[in-house]
């Protein structure tokens, strides 16, 4: 554990400042662990009576007088957690629309104390049940602390703006209203190195296995500190992959571990493809990977993707993918209709020793594109880039689980890199898409691909350029291969697909 006041060091001035606040953050980032913590903190000093309680009951509920009872019964139970004299007294009778600002108006009259609420899965709930909360908790605010909570957090995925309403243009309420009284929109940040390295350390101190330094390097960088990712990985390493202590956790357990989440898809990272699909989501993710700019995508949608922990700001201001491991899963996910719908290849890219070949495997891709690609391209769900989701598809085929294809891409980067690892064999490429309004981009991507393959110390590597012009042809006599150089005097193998 991380200490909570350290994870949100502004919460307590908030609270003694007597503020309502709305905490969001991604799934599984620890929200609701950090703040049944605090409430426990806080109580125990004495001061207030803290608790935590969920909405998360009243979700199925359309009706408000139904999702009120449900929300009611679940805070009653988890209120026994608190000393007796802090608990609540029976809820009154009200009417509904009004009950939740009644039971929270009498719990204030009758504790001896302050009272905190940390309301989490405000966001579970929806439409008129979610609205009428909302507002019950807003005609509550001016008569704290006597007839109301002294300090109130909403808690869940979105911040309140993003709250889901049907029948409300986006499907969201698109303003802080009803819930115009918070003070702040707090939101919880990744572990950093150190404090993943405390963590892990915590372990060692426990179990006295301990964490090589690479390794402790590794999980940082494959996740980007995301609470959830950073406790896998290790869980993974420590329970599956090296369960007797005396055996350190190495790099290259935490690679495995890593691949093992990725092709596993547990819970949290299922979540993560499902958003795909959603139009706010598509519309930064589909330019993105074709290494585009979105068009016009509304600031608060981009803001969105980085409530939801999709994406980050990088050091140089622009979007970016959360993580590697997140990077991968989108990929594979979009690339699933692809890969269902490849035919049987045969590897003439193996060697007698089964080796990769990078020739025969240009070669092998070169007869695959122009048999197959023009048909599988009305398989992947983001036609804009469909092209290089079947490519990378074919790739999966080619390492067959074997071997591992990291990919890079942010918006307005203008491609897309690939390397591929299979054994002693390392192949970097580029993607790139020449549509009907642009230049040729063989020598733009040349000179990008000469940066790619300087960070990755490699002599030489593919440019795969898909012609998406309408006079380029159909694919069985467009696809073909060349070779250029590149500025820096490099032999490139220069695709046309």
């Amino acid at each position: 554990m991380i200490p909570p006041g350290r994870r949100l060091p502004l919460v307590r001035r908030i609270i003694d400042q007597k503020h309502y606040f709305v905490l969001h953050a991604p799934r599984q980032s620890g929200k609701t662990t950090i703040l049944r913590g605090l409430a426990a903190e806080l109580t125990a000093e004495g001061r207030y009576a803290a608790a935590w309680v969920s909405t998360e009951q009243g979700q199925p509920f359309d009706v408000i007088g139904e999702a009120e009872a449900a929300i009611l019964g679940s805070w009653a139970r988890a209120a026994q957690l608190l000393p007796t004299e802090l608990r609540p007294p029976a809820w009154p009778t009200a009417a509904p629309g009004d009950r939740v600002q009644a039971a929270l108006g009498a719990w204030a009259k009758h504790c001896p104390r302050p009272l905190v609420v940390f309301i989490d899965e405000i966001d579970a709930l929806h439409d008129d049940a979610l609205i009428s909360v909302l507002r019950q908790l807003r005609a509550g605010y001016p008569l704290r602390p006597e007839l109301f909570p002294w300090s109130v957090a909403l808690v869940g995925l979105r911040d309140v703006r993003d709250y889901e309403v049907s029948g409300r243009g986006e499907g969201r309420l698109g303003t802080a209203s009803p819930f115009n009284i918070k003070v702040e929109s707090l939101t919880l940040s990744d572990f950093t190195l150190a404090e993943i390295t405390e963590l892990y350390e915590q372990h060692t101190a426990e179990t006295g296995q301990r964490f090589e330094p690479a390794a402790i390097a590794r999980a940082h960088a494959l996740t980007g500190g995301q609470p959830w990712l950073v406790n896998a990985l290790a869980r993974q390493a420590v329970e599956v992959l090296r369960p007797d202590p005396r055996e350190p956790v190495r790099e290259e357990d935490i690679d495995l571990a890593a691949r093992t989440l990725i092709e596993r898809q547990d819970t949290h990272l299922d979540s993560l493809s499902a958003r795909l699909r959603e139009p706010r989501v598509r519309a930064v993710i589909e330019p993105m990977l074709a290494g585009e700019t979105p068009g016009d995508v509304p600031r608060d949608d981009l803001r969105f993707l980085v409530d939801l922990g999709l994406l980050r700001l990088a050091s140089d201001g622009g979007l970016v993918v959360a993580n590697p491991i997140y990077r991968e899963v989108i990929v594979r996910e979009l690339a699933t209709g692809p890969r269902a719908a490849l035919p049987r290849i045969q590897p003439t890219w193996l060697d007698a020793e089964g080796r990769l070949v990078p020739d025969e495997l240009c070669e092998a891709f070169l007869a695959f594109w122009r048999r197959h690609g023009d048909a599988l391209r009305q398989t992947a769900p983001y036609h804009e880039i469909a092209a290089q989701l079947v490519l990378m598809a074919f790739l999966h085929r080619v390492i067959n689980g074997g071997g591992t294809i990291e990919r890079e891409y942010a918006i307005g980067r203008g491609r897309m890199d690939l390397c591929l690892r299979l054994g002693a064999v390392t192949m970097a490429m580029e993607l790139k898409v020449w549509r009907e309004d642009r230049a040729d981009p063989l020598a733009s991507g040349l000179a990008q691909l000469d940066g790619y393959l300087d960070g990755l110390g490699l002599p030489t590597g593919w440019l795969v350029i898909f012609d998406e012009r309408p006079a380029a042809g159909p694919a069985a006599t467009r696809t073909r291969r060349d070779v250029a150089h590149s500025p820096a005097g490099r032999a490139i193998t220069v695709i046309h697909a």
